[in-house]
């Protein structure tokens, strides 16, 4: 399913940062969110997959289709990793947990409680989550965060997969991540009367 988006206008706080902003992201394909910090980028990403409103616009394609990961990597500390994962693949229906833990070589960590992982190792075990979701569209706010070389590798090659078998990505990244990908600088969209707006995305901050 093709995810359109329309005529965006998005604010952060109720003051507008971006406006007129639309894209499609077709099954199989991935776009790269750029801009500066600041910019709107992540107003852009939580708009999307459905965790604030935007002000004007409408997002077709999105509904039950989008697996997020933000900032945050969603894991419950007293949960190992096997635990977390199984988790996870309950609450969106799916099976097994085995591909996820081999394509971010988890296995040797499978019994390990989460709050006892390293900041990289818990990205890998939060970026793994987007495996067992079954989630044609993944929505991703600066995915290797915490990353090094090596498991940044193994999240380029996950994502291709993932395009791979008609997944589509929408990601936020600084990153080269040496994907065939298209560009969206957020930038060009920047909103230029910067108001107060009558609708507020306060409450899902």
């Amino acid at each position: 399913m093709t995810l359109r988006v329309d005529n965006l206008t998005l604010a952060r706080g109720g003051i507008p940062v971006l406006t007129g902003l639309g894209f499609e992201l077709a099954p199989g394909t991935a776009l790269i969110v750029r801009g500066p910090n600041g910019a709107g980028k992540t107003t852009l990403l939580r708009t999307i997959a459905g965790l604030q409103p935007s002000l004007t616009g409408q997002i077709t394609g999105a509904q039950d289709q989008i697996a997020y990961a933000g900032h945050a990597d969603g894991l419950k500390a007293m949960l190992s990793v096997t635990e977390n994962l199984s988790f996870w693949a309950a609450v969106f229906g799916q099976g097994r947990i085995d591909a996820a833990l081999d394509a971010y070589a988890l296995r040797p960590l499978a019994d390990r409680l989460a709050g006892t992982l390293s900041a990289g190792q818990k990205r890998r075990l939060g970026l793994a989550r987007l495996l067992v979701t079954g989630r044609p569209i993944w929505v991703l706010d600066e995915p290797t965060v915490s990353l090094d070389a090596e498991a940044t590798r193994m999240f380029a090659d996950a994502v291709r997969a993932h395009l791979g078998q008609g997944g589509s990505a929408l990601i936020a990244t600084h990153v080269d991540l040496e994907l065939e990908a298209d560009v969206l600088d957020v930038t060009g969209y920047r909103a230029t009367h910067r108001t107060r707006a009558g609708a507020s995305d306060e409450a899902f901050l």
